[in-house]
Formats: structure tokens, C-alpha cells, sequence
């Protein structure tokens, strides 16, 4: 999702233009990008684990 097409109905402007304190906000709630680890790392993550896993208990000594 995109602010390029809503309209502030507090100042009535673009809310990409983050004219007021609600525009501002607004546009950050939609622009948010999580802090941390996201899903693809985490799925990522687990492969490789699940990998290494099965490679550990098909190794014959």
C-alpha cells in the first residue's frame, strides 16, 4: 500500500506531502518497516537448520 493517492482529512492535502502532524503520522504508519528479523529470515533460517538436520542423520560414521 501506497500515501501517493490518499487525501488528509485534516488538512486536506496529499498525505504524501506530510503538510500537518496527521499527514506525517499517516504517511509513517503506512511507510513502517519493521525493526528486526523478517519472515523471509525466519523461513530462511529454518531450511537451513531442517538442511543440516538431515544431512547430520544421513552421515553414516
Amino acid at each position: 500500500m501506497s500515501c501517493e493517492h490518499l487525501i488528509c482529512a485534516n488538512c486536506s492535502g496529499p498525505v504524501v506531502e506530510g503538510r500537518c502532524p496527521a499527514c506525517r503520522e499517516a504517511r509513517a504508519r503506512v511507510h513502517h518497516h519493521p525493526s528486526g528479523v523478517t519472515p523471509q529470515v525466519l523461513i530462511a533460517v529454518a531450511l537451513i537448520l531442517l538442511m543440516g538436520l538431515l544431512v547430520a542423520t544421513h552421515v553414516v560414521p
